[in-house]
């Protein structure tokens, strides 16, 4: 399995992104996917995720109403619109994937323990 985050880059405050993330060895419409972020000395932190039916998606309240996670089943790829970008939103982006299976179809995780799989992260830099 891999993971690659990608569309990240610099942008200002007020701004938008979009990153994706296209696995191989991994069909995201089998898994619920989940977007961290690391911040330089903090922790990873979870951002947003779509639990594996589609049914459901969750946000840290950090990013809550201005982060959306979607997926495209028929391009194998999941997405982070990212809106309203703030400096403190400024990080290394991963997305992940819990092993196969883990957790009921419509039950998003949100601690990084509980994501197999991960990637390379892609940054992105919010100026003011």
């Amino acid at each position: 399995v891999q993971l690659q985050a990608s569309g990240g880059g610099l942008v200002q405050a007020g701004g938008s992104l979009r990153l994706s993330c296209a696995p191989s060895g991994l069909t995201v419409s089998r898994y619920t996917m989940g977007w961290f972020r690391q911040a330089p000395g903090k922790e990873r932190e979870f951002a947003a995720g779509i639990s594996r039916d589609g049914s459901r998606t969750y946000y840290a309240d950090s990013v809550k109403g201005r982060f959306t996670t979607s997926r495209d089943n028929a391009k194998n790829t999941v997405y982070l619109q990212m809106n309203s970008l703030k400096p403190e939103d400024s990080a290394v982006y991963y997305c992940a994937a819990p092993r196969s299976g883990y957790g009921g179809s419509s039950y998003v995780p949100t601690g990084p323990n509980d994501y197999a799989h991960w990637g390379q992260g892609t940054l992105v830099t919010v100026s003011s």
